[in-house]
């Protein structure tokens, strides 16, 4: 049974064939890939935020897609130009994501998919002009050595949403130092902090830990990368501002130092 007539006939067939989806995508035809979404319109509205903070022209961009799902980003990235590298570690949307780049038969640049997960990027040696890491990093048990890892292939821009907890503020910066007697002051509203889910949240077992605003911030600034814009809700625009500081102890933590 091949995908184009399974359930049915035309897209309606392999879209049903290749569900579930968690993408919406609005194919040629007028159809799309999750039309009752629970989200709604699923990523097109947080796309719209974010598109509005990247520029229009992106020829010349080398751009990797961190976690890509169906592709909706990397479609959008390759239609203002982008040469694209698409990884996501899950088969069944890396299979929803290759069927639909042949729908759009109108883009401009170019998506390569490749079955990579985070900790895979110890491995990869080339660095992008832009990294979109869109809603991984609450998912990850090692947070900060995903963000070291993204952030490592990341030479100009990097676009970060994540799911945060209330409080946390990402006004100010923490103190450079604290003395050991001071330790109260790590419960306080607007310390950056993570809140660690040992069972499940929205039942997925996968949602290990939840941020502060404060905290993405915070360890966004450790990779060498500061915070330059705020699109939209739990979303960031960072750039590069220096390398990666703690190079030696992500050597040690990926086994690449021997």
């Amino acid at each position: 049974m091949t995908l184009q007539s399974a359930g049915g006939t035309g897209f309606g067939g392999s879209i049903r064939a290749l569900g579930p989806w968690f993408h919406n995508l609005h194919l040629p035809t007028g159809e799309q890939t999750a039309p009752d979404h629970p989200l709604g319109d699923f990523p097109s509205f947080k796309w719209r935020q974010i598109g509005a903070a990247l520029p229009a022209d992106l020829t010349g961009c080398r751009a990797l897609d961190v976690g890509c799902n169906a592709g909706f980003y990397s479609f959008e990235l390759a239609r203002r130009g982008a040469d694209v590298m698409a990884i996501d570690h899950d088969p069944h949307y890396l299979r929803q994501a290759e069927w639909a780049s042949h729908q759009f038969d109108h883009l401009r640049g170019t998506i390569e998919f490749r079955e990579l997960g985070v900790y895979d990027l110890s491995q990869l040696r080339e660095t992008f002009d832009l990294v979109l890491f869109l809603g991984v990093l609450y998912h990850l048990r090692y947070p900060l050595l995903g963000l070291d890892l993204v952030a490592e292939r990341c030479r100009r821009t990097l676009v970060l949403q994540t799911l945060t907890m209330p409080g946390g503020s990402a006004d100010g910066h923490s103190p450079l130092d604290l003395d050991i007697g001071e330790r109260e002051r790590l419960r306080g509203a607007q310390w950056p902090a993570m809140a660690f889910v040992e069972h499940r949240l929205a039942d997925d077992p996968t949602n290990w830990w939840v941020p502060s605003a404060g905290a993405v911030e915070a360890m966004v600034r450790t990779t060498g990368l500061s915070v330059t814009g705020r699109p939209g809700p739990e979303m960031w625009i960072c750039t590069r501002e220096h390398d990666l500081p703690h190079r030696a102890e992500l050597e040690w933590a990926t086994g690449r130092r021997r």
